[in-house]
Parts: structure tokens; sequence; C-alpha cells
């Protein structure tokens, strides 16, 4: 009778220490970005209804959050603001006293080991919610990029560490880095939000920072998702203009996309693990019908896998306690 012959995979999965050994993928705290918004105001400190766990604080609070980032290990914030003011410009956006400009003055002061992010956008700072100006019921493209050009020059004036425009405005990145290297900016790198799909996922963000539009949507400026290649010549695009780091967003449903810009480019490439991707996980968790630690990990993981070197995510604090438990 001929001996059955296969192989015998299972050998490397038999112990914890041989599956450590061998692990191709590996997430560490280093790898994780963690987003904070902040707002004007005192003694503030409101839970995100449709993000349990996440917060909108005012600066008198930044100080608890970033303590708690920092004891985590995690190395990094990007910084969202919600701002007392809002016009058709977006005028507190690029105020020399614009919330997140005295949100990175104040993480600089106190925590300077920490990188300092910061989003670079509109819609926050707009009456009608739109990452560009309006004309004639129109999202303008050339005339956004100068007032995004001057928000952007702001923050690193401020003194953040990189900036993250995510306006997917055409020229963005171009513009951005000519206004800061003219501005004597030339070591702030660019982490361009490359790949930004018009997507479902973004509902619990727009709570969480008041930037729902008013009026339409923004389906002219972000991605459709149906689209692979065209993420390609954007991710080409930016590279081009300038970029120093190239963000997917989203992360989970897009995994394809992360995978195909990180084959195509030696710039590193970030992964967007975004609120609605947040908010499912912790409300299934909270009826008991998963295991948040390992589906988050697993998640994440997959992040990595796909060709992610960073990951901005709202479980980065978590996660980090997670990693330190193995």
């Amino acid at each position: 009778m001929n001996e059955l012959t296969f192989h015998r995979h299972r050998r490397l999965r038999r112990t914890p220490g041989i599956r450590k050994m061998v692990r191709e993928t590996v997430l560490q705290k280093e790898d994780l970005i963690f987003p904070i918004f902040v707002l004007e105001g005192r003694d503030i400190k409101n839970e995100v209804p449709s993000m349990p766990g996440v917060y909108q604080v005012s600066l008198d609070h930044l100080g608890e959050e970033m303590d708690r980032l920092e004891s985590s290990g995690v190395p990094a914030v990007i910084v969202f603001g919600i701002p007392e003011h809002k016009d058709e410009n977006g005028t507190q956006a690029y105020a020399e006293g614009g919330i997140v400009q005295k949100a990175i003055r104040q993480i600089k002061q106190n925590h300077p080991e920490l990188t300092v992010i910061a989003d670079t956008c509109l819609c926050q700072y707009t009456d009608h919610g739109h990452c560009g100006i309006i004309e004639q019921g129109t999202i303008v493209n050339d005339t956004s990029l100068d007032l995004l050009t001057r928000t952007a020059v702001s923050q690193a004036d401020a003194g953040a560490d990189i900036i993250a425009p995510s306006n997917m405005m055409d020229g963005f990145t171009a513009a951005i880095r000519r206004g800061l290297d003219e501005a004597g900016h030339t070591n702030i790198p660019v982490m361009s939000y490359s790949v930004k799909f018009a997507s479902a996922f973004y509902g619990p963000f727009r709570d969480a920072a008041h930037s729902s539009p008013s009026f339409g949507d923004r389906k002219t400026y972000q991605m459709d998702p149906p689209n692979r290649l065209e993420a390609l010549r954007e991710a080409a695009s930016d590279v081009e203009e300038g970029a120093d780091f190239l963000i997917v967003k989203p992360a989970l449903s897009y995994l394809d996309v992360v995978h195909e810009v990180k084959k195509e480019t030696a710039k590193p490439v970030v992964a967007y693990n975004v609120s609605g991707e947040y908010a499912m996980i912790k409300a299934a968790a909270a009826n008991g019908w998963i295991d948040e630690k390992e589906v988050v990990m697993e998640k994440l993981m997959s992040m990595k896998r796909a060709g992610a070197d960073l990951i901005v995510t709202y479980f980065a604090i978590d996660a980090a306690a997670w990693i330190d438990q193995e």
C-alpha cells in the first residue's frame, strides 16, 4: 500500500513560541496614531454618542488625554478642531488663535516627545460643511487651495510636526508643499490623504467633528468607492507633488487599495481605521456578539498585512495595552 504523502504545515503552529517565531506580520505601538477632537470652552469632555470611549475635549482636558496617550506608548496624535465660530470661508481653520493651533502649541509645550499631526481641511470650519470654498453652489478647487495652504502654514507655525491635508482638492499637496517651503517649513512633512473615498463609514466622525455638509455630498471631490485604478492615479499625483506619506481612507473595506498603493510607492502608507469601523465593533462588543480585543487586533493586523506602515485608529490606546499584554 502506498504511503500517504502530504505537507505538515501544523508543525509551525504547534506552540505559542513557534507561532511567534514564524509570524510574518507584526503590529507595534509605534505603528499607531491616535485621533483627538478638541473644542473651544472649558471643562468639556463630551463622549461622542456614536463612538463610545471617544471624546470631544476642551483645552483644559487635553493634557489628561495626552498623558494617557504618552503613558500608553503610542507616539503620535492627529488633531481635529471644532471651532466656536464658523463662516463661509472657514477662517478659524487658519487663524493664529484657532482651536487646532492652540491645541498644537499646548501639546508641544507639555508633551514635546509626542509627534503632533495636524488635520488640514476646511469642513469643520465652514458654515456649509464642505472641504472647499463655494461659489454659485459649486465647490471651487483653486480658490480653496489658497485657504488650505494658509491653514497648513498656520499649523506648522504653531508647531505641528506633520501636516495632513484631507480635503481632496486637486493639487492640494503641491500647493501646501510650496506654501510650507515658502514659509520656511521645508522640513515639515506632508501626510497626504491621497486616497479618500466618499464612504458611508464616516458618519460617526461627522458627529464628533460637527462637519456634516449642510447641502449635497462630497462625491465631486472624494473618490468613487468602486474605483481602484483611480486610487493609484491619485497616489501617484501626490508622490509627484511632494507627499511624504500617503493615507488610504477608509481602511477595512479598501485593503486591496492599501496593498496596491504600497506596491506602487516607496513612501510610507497610512491606513485610516475610520469612525464607522470603530462604531460597528463597539456596538457588536457591547451586545456580546464579538470579543472586542480579538476582533480589533485581527483587524489592525489585516491592515499591516495589506501593506500599511502606520494606522490611524481610535483603538490606538487600547491596542497599545493589548500589545503589552502579549
